[in-house]
């Protein structure tokens, strides 16, 4: 008789392999604040490189950590480092990524809830913990997601069936031009027409515009079209800014659309005092977006949606089939393949409920809280040093800046600026435009950030500055 290999590793394999490699990452993560912010040299080169055909006979597992270990890991940006400052860090936290590899050894299936009821209420735990920080009531429901992307597409769905039904050609959404483009895409992917989607002018910080929304609501209307979805930010992207939440909220309630906040980065700074004096009316939105891999620094692949009348995301979502009749949920439980467009899908929750439960609230309080005053502390840095000014003013823990060189073009300079400080290895910042502007961006999220990595940034970009003059 034939036989097939033997795909199952021996306990005494199986330990040996956790153990080399629980060593490897602990070794990594113990020597991050000595290893390099980021390491691009010979990207393309080194990506070509790694090409190989389908492999035909096995490696030893300890050759296949070296070489993760040694050619691939190395050369990437160094997202976990205290000293990345750049786009919008989270960190990974570890108890998250033991989650992670829990919840894929046992390989539970919460896709339907009757296949992992227990696990399926651990995420419906985490789900209404959101929903109490945003200040959302009982009737909410939610999904975790891979990321803030399909979140906002789920949030379009659930607007769209919701208001249009299927009258999708006439819907129209509204939002600033500081709003992540993933919500553009996501309507573009809900089928709304992209000539329907009203990308609006920011004000001079780079916040919405409620007269501006009013006036385009107004002109679609009078256009036969079908206003149905106003976005607001919880934290932009490009400057962490917060739009005027409470007065998008009071012009969706007088034209009976649905009322979005993309609180992606900045959603979870409502657990602190000060974010939360920030965040007013963000309760009052219908849907929002979280992600706990920026707010509760858990590793990629983890954001969130929440709607505040549950049954509008469900009708919005669900569907039935005959293979999946076997399968029951019980009133006060979820179904998350009906609340999602996922049906199998691995036990994202699990990477969220264990640090909480480990941690406590208080501490992801604690350490939000730290992030605006860091955030703060270097901005005044800032504004204190010769040379150097900020093009926004931070509401969360987002810093544009940029240095006004004696001669000389001024972006050109602040491109060198950054690109040396790149090159240093001493600290990860990215750029974005601003009306126009070239600006340096500072994000200060992770939970391994701190006040001596913060001063010591600052010290880098000030250096780096000296050294860039003197090439000019």
């Amino acid at each position: 008789m034939i036989t097939s290999p033997n795909l199952e590793l021996s306990p005494e394999a199986m330990q040996r392999m956790g153990e080399s490699y629980l060593r490897a990452i602990v070794d990594h993560l113990t020597n991050l604040p000595q290893s390099p912010r980021s390491n691009l040299d010979n990207a393309a080169e080194i990506a070509r490189a790694l090409r190989e055909p389908a492999p035909q006979s096995g490696t030893p597992v300890d050759e296949l950590l070296q070489f993760l270990m040694q050619r691939v890991i190395p050369h990437s940006i160094n997202s976990a480092h205290p000293a990345y400052l750049g786009y919008i860090p989270g960190g990974g936290l570890f108890p998250s990524a033991v989650a992670e590899f829990l919840a894929a050894a046992v390989n539970r299936y919460v896709g339907v809830w009757y296949a992992a009821p227990a696990a399926a209420r651990l995420e419906t735990n985490a789900l209404e913990w959101f929903a109490e920080f945003m200040g959302y009531p009982a009737g909410t429901r939610g999904i975790f997601t891979s990321g803030g992307s399909l979140a906002n597409f789920s949030a379009v769905i659930a607007a769209r069936k919701h208001i249009l039904n299927e009258n999708i050609s006439a819907g129209t959404i509204y939002l600033s031009d500081q709003t992540h483009h993933c919500v553009m895409k996501a309507a573009m992917l809900a089928g709304i027409p992209e000539r329907n989607i009203r990308v609006l002018k920011s004000d001079e910080y780079f916040r919405a515009v409620p007269e501006f929304f009013e006036l385009a609501i107004k002109a679609d209307l009078k256009n036969g079209l079908r206003p149905f979805m106003i976005v607001g930010n919880a934290g932009t992207t490009n400057t962490g800014a917060i739009d005027p939440l409470r007065e998008l909220a009071e012009l969706s309630e007088k034209y009976s659309l649905w009322y979005h906040i993309d609180g992606a980065y900045g959603g979870f700074f409502n657990l602190c005092e000060e974010g939360k004096r920030k965040l007013l009316g963000v309760e009052r939105s219908d849907s929002i977006v979280l992600d706990p891999h920026k707010g509760l620094f858990v590793p990629y692949g983890c954001g969130s949606l929440l709607v505040k009348d549950g049954e509008r995301l469900r009708r919005s979502h669900v569907l039935k089939a005959d293979y999946l009749q076997d399968q029951f949920t019980p009133e006060d439980e979820t179904n998350f393949s009906e609340y999602s467009p996922e049906l199998t899908r691995p036990f994202r929750g699990l990477q969220v409920w264990l640090p909480l439960k480990m941690f406590g609230v208080p501490a992801f309080r604690e350490n939000l809280a730290e992030k605006l005053r860091l955030t703060e502390w270097m901005y005044e840095r800032f504004l204190a040093e010769p040379g150097f000014e900020c093009l926004s003013v931070p509401e969360l823990s987002v810093i544009t800046f940029r240095y006004r060189p004696l001669r000389g073009d001024i972006a050109a300079f602040n491109r060198r600026l950054q690109a040396f400080i790149m090159k240093s290895g001493k600290l990860f910042l990215s750029s974005t435009i601003l009306k126009g502007q070239f600006a340096i961006r500072v994000c200060i999220l992770s939970f391994r950030t701190h006040q001596t990595e913060v001063e010591e940034a600052f010290e880098v970009i000030k250096w780096a500055k000296e050294e860039v003059e003197k090439t000019d």
